[in-house]
């Protein structure tokens, strides 16, 4: 019982972090310890269904309350108190590092360096970026609805590619808006046989875009390990500087930085501890 409160609780991080832009789910998954876990199961899932269903249920249910419940909180905090709540999910980021470092210490070529400077890179690459104007997902055609399945996938390989923000991916394709004020109507009762229509292609491709990217991803774990985690932390820790660029302008109150460093060190215990479990 105490395990499945606890995958709830990290599967809801996991899915408020799909939520914020800049913030990737895959990387919550990893500083909470529950990503190669959480792979394996997606990848063989009906190898060892049972086990996975119970492991895949609660992490669902969590990631599935916070998107349901948590996109209208996050989106008062971050208009609102934007400084505090970046630096709470810093926290959740950096309480996650201690561990990801420990599974570096074996096996260490200087040439893995290259391959944290190129994730690095990458993620600070994508920041530059720039988001693109909002569609109108309005009397959409066949090819309207190809393109949200094809959206789906590509922000499920982000969701979970640590480091990388599925919402700011989204968002520079301009779907992240429509998606979320779908999902806001549709759980809020209102337009549902419309926003039906314009969830479930976006679903679809979210579903199939994690299993392809989780097969490639687990095939990296078995084959190489280390550098594939050395991939990782750069990832990360460049996600870390994505956090706050794609925030926009900052607001530095004493009292903000007063609670956002007590936020900050909130969320480094939170993911140092449930990381341990």
């Amino acid at each position: 019982m105490k395990n499945n409160v606890l995958l709830v609780i990290k599967g809801f991080f996991v899915g408020i972090a799909n939520i914020i832009p800049g913030v990737s789910g895959g990387t919550l998954a990893i500083t909470l310890g529950i990503y190669e876990e959480l792979i394996e199961a997606i990848s063989h899932f009906f190898k060892k269904i049972k086990s996975n269903i119970k492991f895949l249920i609660p992490i669902g249910i969590g990631a599935f309350t916070a998107i349901v419940i948590g996109s209208r909180i996050i989106e008062i905090s971050l208009e609102k108190y934007t400084l505090p709540t970046l630096l709470f999910f810093t926290g959740l980021i950096l309480g996650g590092m201690p561990m990801l470092f420990g599974k570096i210490k074996k096996n260490i070529k200087p040439s893995y360096a290259l391959i944290f400077l190129a994730t690095f890179a990458l993620v600070i690459g994508i920041m530059f970026l720039k988001t693109g104007n909002n569609v109108v997902l309005v009397d959409l055609n066949a090819w309207g609805y190809f393109k949200l399945f094809l959206v789906g996938m590509i922000a499920a390989a982000t969701m979970i590619i640590p480091g990388i923000s599925g919402s700011f991916m989204l968002m520079v394709m301009g779907y992240y808006e429509p998606i979320i004020n779908a999902i806001n109507e549709f759980t809020s009762f209102n337009n549902l046989w419309n926003n039906f229509w314009i969830l479930m292609p976006f679903g679809i491709g979210v579903l199939l875009g994690i299993i392809v990217i989780a097969k490639i991803i687990e095939f990296l774990f078995q084959k190489f390990e280390v550098p594939t985690y050395f991939g990782i932390i750069g990832f990360v820790l460049a996600s870390l500087i994505g956090i706050f660029t794609s925030a926009g302008n900052l607001v530095f109150t004493p009292t903000f930085i007063i609670v956002g460093i007590i936020l900050m060190v909130l969320g480094f215990v939170i993911a140092y501890k449930l990381g341990d479990d």
